[in-house]
């Protein structure tokens, strides 16, 4: 087995990909209510900042900054996609299990980046509003729903027809180059 070394700087700012079992399912934005409640309760347990997300059918990415002092945040992740796991299950949908019986509806792992300075941050939450687009689920970002684009756009950190015109194919967004 591998052994997964994580980052974990207390108040840092980190960049997650968290990904669904089934890359085919639509769980995510079919029930968005659900995982936002997750969030809230998450947040409600241990506090945390969301500073930008996008949630797609079957995964999501979020640059998320923990309180001085906190590095948890695996614990953060392992609350969220529990709370949302339990209540979707709740609800009647059919949750996958593995042969112990346990839900198998998330990938057990997630992917973290940590965000180093203002531009790694910038590039991350380029990438995290462009994703609907990369994806093929929109022509213009403004356009999916499931974003803290619109957050951006209200607070005028960003305009409203932002990389909108169809030309831009999300090149420098995302990891720098090394």
């Amino acid at each position: 087995m591998v052994l997964y070394r994580r980052n974990l700087i207390p108040g840092g700012t980190f960049f997650f990909t968290v990904t669904l079992a089934d890359r085919r399912s639509s769980a995510l934005v079919n029930h968005v209510g659900i995982l936002r409640a997750a969030f809230r309760n998450a947040r409600s347990l241990k506090s945390f900042a969301i500073d930008a997300v996008v949630i797609l059918p079957d995964h999501l990415h979020a640059i998320l900054t923990l309180p001085e002092g906190d590095a948890d945040f695996p614990g953060r992740w392992k609350s969220i996609k529990a709370g949302f796991t339990r209540c979707v299950a709740a609800s009647g949908v059919s949750v996958p299990r593995n042969r112990h019986g346990e839900y198998r509806l998330w990938q057990s792992r997630f992917w973290e980046h940590t965000v180093r300075d203002d531009a790694d941050f910038e590039r991350c939450a380029n990438y995290i509003h462009f994703n609907p687009v990369k994806h093929g689920l929109v022509t213009a970002p403004v356009a999916w729903p499931y974003s803290s684009l619109h957050h951006y756009v209200r607070k005028g950190l960003l305009p409203a027809d932002w990389a909108g015109d169809g030309c831009n194919d999300g090149a420098g967004f995302g990891e720098r180059a090394e």
